[in-house]
């Protein structure tokens, strides 16, 4: 079998942690009040990829929105270090769904310039592009947690595997804990050191799963190999009917 050979991991801060403590997220509505997230607990520590799936409505959002200081909880509590969050803050790096660029300056052509040298056609170098700002403009302040909501759905299926690709080095590299949001099942278990499964609302944690896939990626193995692996599928297969609510 193929590998390759990649950049060592960086050595994380032992001290980092993040925990959440019996969370819930309460919130009014016309029809009443909506229970998003219900006793919420999740421990995370350096070199951790968290990846949270579920149904649409299972409150992975108003999850990583309060690990991030945008909201605050009705109830319980998140620690970084030990210290609570409650605001935003340069300990936290977020990556959007749709990625905040400054359209009036021109960084994205020197960022395509690269995978416009090796060939790649337009919109897949500027798709490319557009990744590794957005990485880039989360990890300036050096963050001790990277945060992101679903920032691969809107890439076509090839751009979205070598984004992943792209994910998992930065990862390996900077040793960081990540929290990581996707509807991809396939996505979610090729990144994950742990997949945590959410209920419908009230949003919990149903189901966790401790994973190995994304470090074969980075020890070596073909990213391809490693989804074709019996065990992948087999995983997959699991993790859709926990989603699914089939035996």
């Amino acid at each position: 079998m193929a590998t390759m050979t990649r950049p060592a991991a960086a050595r994380p801060a032992a001290s980092a942690t993040l925990n959440v403590r019996d969370l819930s997220v309460r919130y009014a509505t016309r029809d009443g009040v909506v229970e998003a997230l219900s006793r919420v607990n999740l421990d995370m520590k350096a070199g951790d990829f968290v990846v949270a799936i579920g149904a649409s409505g299972c409150g992975k959002t108003t999850l990583l929105s309060c690990m991030a200081g945008f909201l605050t909880p009705s109830d319980g509590e998140i620690l970084l270090d030990g210290a609570p969050v409650e605001g935003p803050g340069a300990d936290r790096g977020v990556v959007f769904q749709k990625h905040a660029l400054m359209p009036w300056l021109n960084v994205i052509d020197n960022v395509a310039f690269g995978p416009k040298m090796r060939g790649v056609g337009k919109d897949e170098r500027y798709a490319i592009a557009r990744e590794q700002l957005g990485l880039a403009r989360a990890l300036a302040s050096d963050p001790e947690v990277l945060l992101m909501d679903e920032p691969l759905g809107a890439l076509d299926a090839l751009t979205r595997e070598q984004v992943q690709e792209l994910i998992l080095d930065v990862w390996h590299r900077t040793g960081k804990m990540v929290f990581f949001i996707t509807h991809s099942v396939e996505e979610a278990i090729f990144l994950a050191t742990r997949l945590i499964v959410m209920t419908t609302r009230p949003g919990k944690i149903e189901k966790s799963y401790d994973l190995d896939f994304g470090r074969r990626y980075v020890q070596g193995m073909n990213a391809r190999a490693v989804k074709a692996s019996p065990d992948f599928i087999a995983m997959r297969e699991r993790v859709l009917a926990d989603i699914q609510h089939r035996d």
